[in-house]
């Protein structure tokens, strides 16, 4: 599990979403529903995962995509907004969205 208090509080705000699995990534955790990956908490940040639908929801609140170290950046995570961190209700549907995103991925 998760440890921190942004890492919990991320966790309790998804808890409607049923069981969400952590597991260690890129020095941080990856977030699992139903064994798909859709999330990920690194340094007291979160991204979800992004298809063509919902990518530009992030772009056009100016977020950017994962970047673990200086070389590497993940296109299909990008951070998510300050003020959808702030809704519960807007994240839980955020990362429904992302779980779509992370099997549609899959399936592919």
């Amino acid at each position: 599990m998760a440890g921190g208090r942004f890492e919990d509080r991320i966790l309790d705000q998804l808890a409607p979403l049923g069981e969400v699995a952590t597991r260690s990534l890129f020095g941080g955790h990856g977030l699992y529903w139903g064994g798909t990956i859709f999330g990920i908490l690194f340094r007291g940040r979160f991204y979800l995962k992004v298809g063509e639908r919902s990518k530009h929801d992030y772009e056009s609140r100016g977020m950017g995509p994962f970047r673990p170290f200086e070389r590497q950046t993940l296109k299909s995570y990008y951070e998510v907004p300050p003020e959808i961190l702030a809704d519960p209700e807007a994240l839980s549907s955020w990362a429904g969205e992302a779980i779509r995103a992370g099997q549609a991925t899959s399936r592919a």
